[in-house]
């Protein structure tokens, strides 16, 4: 490992909670592997704390950073520049302080896609629901919807899941074929009868409420690819329920790696060791599974 020294670019993830990321393991173990003298860390950072955090960036001269929830639209007034897909999109989880300006990305949405086409899921000529309206769901439906055959984005609050559709139709034109609702049990029934994928951008299930899930079992199918961008747990009570119901599942650790590839070679040029980063992931949660059992058994 390169010891870090008075040269040592750091990065670093800002969001409310980052205790469970696994971003530190995956930029670290790329940066590792590539022999680049980097280093990331997480900083919990709440809302209020937010500006504060990036004044602290620029005094300290923070080389990259990532953004999650909370943040990811909150975020924008602070930066510098917008890359265009971040500008018209209104969300950033990336940033690179360039020339001590900082400049917004958001790699969300071609996360998504990678990971679909990861798992050998095409995206195009689909119909796709996305459940939930925030930051991660405003840059995966952007993304999604020049592919898709019909987009329904649904939102628990409504007057959000019309803004995105609003939005996506005017940046991209009347082509796409987009359209919004309340996230309630009778859109879910009459939506995913036919629907081809259904991607859930909410935080409905993550631990410590890993107990919920946003969508009834007995609306998932067979035809359907059910991708879950929460990764802790891995296996969401939506990922189990849609196995039983012999849907093709996607976890939300694809969506991480696939994202945090393309943050690290916005920050260094280069390519990301994609399968190097999936192992490090995969490694650090069997160990905490194992020192959770082992807690377990303790009591």
């Amino acid at each position: 490992m390169i010891g870090i020294s008075g040269r040592t670019r750091v990065c670093a993830l800002i969001g409310d909670p980052v205790w469970h990321s696994l971003s530190p393991t995956i930029q670290n173990a790329a940066f590792e592997h590539l022999g680049l003298d980097y280093v990331y860390v997480a900083f919990n950072v709440s809302a209020e704390n937010l500006e504060k955090a990036i004044l602290g960036v620029r005094g300290l001269g923070i080389y990259g950073l990532n953004i999650t929830m909370p943040h990811k639209i909150s975020i924008i007034k602070y930066l510098d520049i917008l890359d265009e897909s971040a500008r018209r999109i209104g969300s950033v989880n990336t940033v690179l302080n360039r020339d001590e300006r900082l400049v917004g990305y958001t790699t969300d949405g071609v996360g998504a896609l990678n990971a679909l086409r990861y798992a050998g899921v095409d995206p195009s000529g689909k119909k796709i629901v996305i459940l939930g309206a925030g930051g991660a769901s405003r840059a995966i439906s952007f993304t999604l919807a020049e592919y898709a055959r019909e987009l329904i984005i649904l939102n628990r609050t409504v007057e959000r899941a019309v803004d995105l559709a609003r939005n996506i139709r005017d940046a991209l034109g009347d082509l796409v074929n987009v359209k919004a609702g309340e996230l309630a049990d009778r859109n879910l029934e009459r939506e995913l009868k036919d629907a081809d994928i259904l991607i859930n951008a909410t935080s409905i299930g993550m631990k410590p409420n890993d107990s919920e899930t946003p969508v009834r079992c007995d609306f998932l199918h067979s035809n359907l690819t059910v991708f879950d961008i929460i990764y802790e747990p891995l296996e969401t009570r939506l990922i189990r329920e849609a196995r039983i119901a012999g849907a093709k599942t996607i976890d939300g650790l694809s969506m991480l790696i696939h994202q945090g590839a393309a943050s690290f070679e916005i920050w260094t040029g280069m390519r990301a060791p994609v399968e190097v980063m999936k192992e490090a992931a995969l490694k650090k949660m069997r160990e905490a599974e194992g020192y959770n059992r082992g807690m377990k058994d303790d009591w």
